[in-house]
């Protein structure tokens, strides 16, 4: 599900679109999503945004429907600036540098997964540490660590 090669932590882009563009060329390229991927999580994230107003960092948590995902997978993107989207729940606009594609090929898992995420970015130390780190391996062994923990 983790990868180094899912791991890009200075993508230069505008807008979510633009975004979503990058990171859906990159999944395609590595057999990770089919050629609709990015129509997918383009119309997904349009009806249900996945932006969190966390205490510590904003991110998004963009997934399309199953039927995208060829492997399950979680694509940890850095944008270089920040880009605007939506928020969660109340679609209300919101700043995002950090965006977690998660690749979910059963539909039961989501929840579950969504939920890690949230509980460790309400984690101040995590955050912390999540920050301070810019190469993909290293980011890598860090999600796998607290993952495990």
């Amino acid at each position: 599900m983790f990868s180094p090669k899912l791991i890009d932590l200075s993508v230069e882009a505008t807008t979510e679109a633009d975004v979503f563009q990058i990171v859906a060329a990159k999944l395609l390229e590595a057999g990770m999503v089919n050629e609709d991927y990015f129509d997918g999580i383009t119309k997904r994230e349009a009806n249900f945004p996945t932006g969190l107003v966390t205490q510590h960092l904003n991110i998004a948590l963009p997934h399309a429907d199953p039927e995208f995902v060829k492997e399950a997978f979680v694509f940890i993107c850095r944008l270089k600036s920040p880009v605007k989207c939506r928020q969660m729940g109340d679609n209300s606009e919101m700043e995002v540098e950090n965006l977690f594609f998660l690749g979910i090929k059963d539909g039961k898992n989501q929840v579950g997964l969504l939920q890690v995420f949230m509980n460790l970015f309400m984690d101040e130390e995590f955050v912390q540490q999540f920050l301070a780190i810019d190469c993909p391996e290293m980011m890598y062994q860090f999600f796998i660590k607290s993952i495990e923990s």
